[in-house]
């Protein structure tokens, strides 16, 4: 099984200083076999393997919510044989999966609730608005028909002579 460079930088990375941590921890942690981070710490050692710069590969931490959709729904398609390896390939692991479903679904209910309340004032605004719409209207009638009315009351008093 091929496990990516980034990968493999990251699982040597929490062995060698400064962090020191026990092979057999560590192994446990990545989900590799202990005798296989053994083999890439001894071709480390050989000058056989080269730790390339840390963060060259994006962690899963550091991926973006479009990203991390894109994964889950490609690693859904796969069966769980072909998972591990995509898996090893995307220096990731099942638990990432996992979180990262949580993260979006989270993601999706903030921006619902955030979607509701702002549905939510605008239809107060638009209540707030058809009511003024109403008494500016119901006003410019009422001004209306005083208008008419005047010019009525002038023509009848003959007060609507032009000069």
């Amino acid at each position: 099984m091929r496990y990516s460079e980034g990968f493999r930088n990251s699982a040597l990375r929490k062995v060698l200083p400064p962090e020191r941590r026990s092979v057999s921890v560590v192994a446990r942690e990545v989900g590799v076999h202990p005798v296989t981070l053994h083999n890439w710490l001894a071709k480390f050692n050989d000058g056989k393997m080269v730790l390339g710069p840390e963060g060259a590969e994006p962690t899963p931490a550091g991926r973006g919510a479009p990203e991390k959709l894109r994964l889950l729904l490609e690693s859904r398609t796969l069966t769980e044989d072909q998972k591990g390896d995509w898996l090893r390939r995307h220096g990731m692991h099942t638990e990432h999966l996992t979180l990262w479903e949580q993260e979006l679904e989270g993601i999706v209910t903030d921006k619902q609730e955030n979607l509701k309340q702002e549905v939510s004032e605008l239809k107060k605004e638009n209540k707030d608005l058809k009511r003024e719409l109403a008494r500016s209207q119901s006003a410019m009638a009422e001004a209306l028909a005083l208008l008419t009315l005047k010019k009525k009351a002038d023509r009848l008093l003959g007060l609507d002579e032009e000069i």
